[in-house]
């Protein structure tokens, strides 16, 4: 189930986001990619304005993953309503956003919706779930024969 995110508006539902901050794209970007990762699944970011330096220029494509900017004299709201309008099978494609005219298209043209607060919590849970199996996935490394000699020595101390 592809997302199409509305980033500027996402990042203003976000309580550690802020679009004052020039990192608060780069911070989104980072968590869209590792859900991206999780769910297995497309997902395609529109930021409103000139492209962020160092994040993109333009258009980038990472795999699954997409990063988009208007081009001058269009808005998000524009490449937004343009993406979801070549969609094929709008069944089980999601758009995050909580403008209401995009939410208004999206339904009519038979797009799933979420605004975002509902996907915030989304995001979270995959994040936390990512952090856990992470966790789990750590590996263990054997002691060299230099740290056993080392632990052998601080245990003999203490007898």
């Amino acid at each position: 189930m592809p997302y199409l995110i509305d980033g500027n508006n996402l990042i203003g539902h976000i309580p550690d986001l802020s679009l004052a901050d020039r990192q608060s794209r780069f911070q989104l970007v980072s968590q869209l990619d590792r859900l991206q990762k999780i769910k297995n699944t497309r997902v395609i970011i529109v930021f409103d304005g000139p492209p962020e330096e160092g994040l993109v220029t333009g258009s980038a494509d990472h795999g699954l993953l997409s990063v988009v900017y208007p081009e001058r004299g269009k808005s998000a709201d524009n490449i937004i309503e343009e993406i979801i309008r070549k969609q094929t099978d709008l069944r089980r494609f999601f758009v995050v956003s909580s403008d209401r005219e995009i939410r208004y298209f999206t339904r009519k043209l038979g797009a799933k919706s979420l605004d975002c607060a509902e996907f915030h919590r989304i995001l979270k849970g995959a994040l936390r779930e990512f952090r856990k199996d992470a966790e789990l996935q750590k590996d263990e490394e054997a002691p060299t024969p230099l740290e056993i000699r080392q632990w052998n020595d601080v245990f003999r101390k203490k007898q």
